[in-house]
């Protein structure tokens, strides 16, 4: 499976806070962008703890911390 296929298997249909799926084309595309983004530099770091040696499930882990440790800066 090709990585535009990997990255079209999670893409979500974007929604806001209330569940409303967005409509506009360029916050869309802009969410499709960033998504592909952090997809490229994930997999880059991934392969290279990969060829250093590190233990896949624990970068897996450490990925998903990382994503779990990101701050809302707009959350009142």
């Amino acid at each position: 499976m090709s990585q535009d296929d990997r990255l079209q298997a999670v893409i979500p249909t974007w929604q806001d806070s209330s569940g409303k799926a967005l409509s506009c084309h360029e916050k869309i595309k802009v969410l499709n962008e960033n998504l592909a983004e952090l997809m490229d530099i994930a997999q880059d770091a991934l392969e290279d703890a990969l060829l250093m040696g590190a233990d896949e499930t624990q970068v897996r882990q450490c990925l998903h911390a990382l994503v779990d440790a990101l701050e809302n800066p707009y959350k009142s």
